[in-house]
């Protein structure tokens, strides 16, 4: 029986209590798992792709069982530490180009699917997620993003997409911020608390899934059946599907193809009435900068504000607390240039997250092996598309055919990254070109 590389450890996989959790009440995790098991079916990765996975895996196979593992706590990792926006529309950076017209209706297929799945799920387990389907809006404040909201208006005029033009005074009523030159509303999509939807979701499983929390597989042993190795115990398994995004190359897949970027925010203490007030006509908002490199910031349901815009490579990990208490001077300053009204509210949490990305942004999807089967890599709209994508799989790993799959399916083939000392040379200058004329979006 042949092995993949093994981690070095299950320190491998490592965390902290940051992020949109530290906002919900203590929640009772499944139990790591421990002993010899051999389920028909096991999925890796506890975040939006494998629980749609082992979800769907469950409708179409309700007399087999379903193994989920997961190596952190539900909620504690990408799926509940990035912003909480499920897209329903991707925008493209650069001019519309129409000879790339599929490709657009494409990609935006699979993240309405993502989204439809979701509303489904989030209404049938009443899950409290502030779940708030307005839209979302994006917004330019210097001269590159201003540009850039020219080519996304006729990206959206092309493609018939429902939305609305913004100029700076429309932004400042909506958001009680000068800063803004331009902007777009665009009608679909859905701004939600990240981890309490993941934990929701993890909480609503269907009867014939086992999910096991704290429980990193350390290697997959090739054979039939398949058997993973954990701390405690293993899994013998015949199909094997891996929804663990850029943390793949630790169990030996597209170890060349994915890296991951080291993102993080802040939060603000709930805001009061009279807050509240100076922000504009909206009472919750979310904005997505124009240039890629601009902040993301949201007023969410429960008042506070969250501010992202610092993004490196730090090799797939997540920042120290003294790392990112140097951050957060960055988030301070950029929450103060556009709320100076706002000053005096503190910062109450701050996180870091890492999101997996390609070279030439491509998303992975298929199979990866005899019995093994892959989904990841969304470039940070893994909300909505990671959620199509992990329903996707579950047919596709059993055979089915639909026009969803072939939408995966039709992914560009991810281009190679070179290996170390190369690697974090060029990923560090592939995730600092995100800044590039960012100027007053930042």
């Amino acid at each position: 029986m042949s092995a993949l590389p093994m981690t070095s450890s299950s320190g491998d996989f490592p965390t902290d209590r940051h992020g949109w959790a530290e906002l919900l009440p203590e929640r009772q995790a499944s139990l790591p798992l421990r002993g010899a098991h051999r389920v028909a079916w096991a999925v890796i990765g506890a975040g939006v792709t494998g629980l749609a996975c082992a979800r769907r895996l469950a409708d179409l196979h309700p007399d087999r069982e379903i193994m989920l593992l997961d190596a952190r706590l539900v909620g504690q990792g990408a799926s509940g530490r990035n912003s909480g926006f499920a897209v329903a529309v991707s925008h493209f950076g650069g001019g519309f180009e129409a000879d790339r017209l599929e490709s657009y209706r494409r990609v935006n297929r699979i993240n309405q699917a993502g989204l439809d799945l979701l509303r489904a799920q989030v209404a049938e387990s009443a899950i409290d997620c502030q779940w708030c389907e307005e839209g979302f809006l994006h917004t330019a404040a210097d001269r590159l993003a201003i540009r850039e909201c020219s080519h996304f208006l006729r990206y959206l005029e092309a493609m018939e997409i429902a939305h609305t033009p913004l100029d700076a005074q429309a932004l400042s009523a909506r958001l009680g911020t000068a800063l803004y030159q331009a902007g777009v509303h665009v009608h679909q999509g859905a701004l939600l608390q990240p981890a309490a939807l993941v934990r929701g979701l993890a909480d609503n499983l269907p009867a014939n899934v086992r999910l096991h929390e704290r429980s990193p597989v350390l290697r997959i042993e090739k054979g039939a059946p398949l058997t993973l190795k954990l701390p405690n115990g293993d899994v013998q398994t015949d199909k094997l599907v891996l929804a663990v995004n850029h943390e793949a190359a630790k169990l030996g897949f597209l170890r060349r193809y994915l890296i991951g970027s080291t993102l993080s925010g802040s939060f603000t203490r709930a805001l009061n009435d009279e807050e509240v007030a100076s922000l504009g006509c909206l009472k919750e908002w979310g904005l997505l900068s124009l240039h890629h490199g601009g902040a993301t910031v949201r007023l969410t349901a429960d008042r506070r504000m969250s501010l992202r815009n610092a993004a490196e490579y730090h090799g797939g990990a997540l920042l120290s607390d003294k790392l990112l208490a140097r951050r957060q001077s960055i988030h301070r300053a950029a929450f103060e240039k556009r709320f100076p009204n706002l000053a005096h509210v503190p910062f109450e949490y701050a996180w870091s997250g890492v999101e997996g990305i390609s070279r030439n942004s491509t998303n992975f999807f298929g199979r990866q092996g005899d019995n093994i089967f892959l989904a990841g890599g969304y470039n940070g709209s893994g909300v909505s598309r990671g959620t199509a994508f992990g329903t996707a799989l579950a047919d596709y790993a059993g055979g089915a055919h639909s026009p969803l799959i072939d939408d995966c399916l039709a992914s560009a083939p991810g281009a190679w990254i070179p290996p170390r000392p190369f690697l974090d040379i060029g990923a560090f200058f592939t995730v600092r070109s995100r800044f590039r004329g960012v100027g007053l979006d930042r």
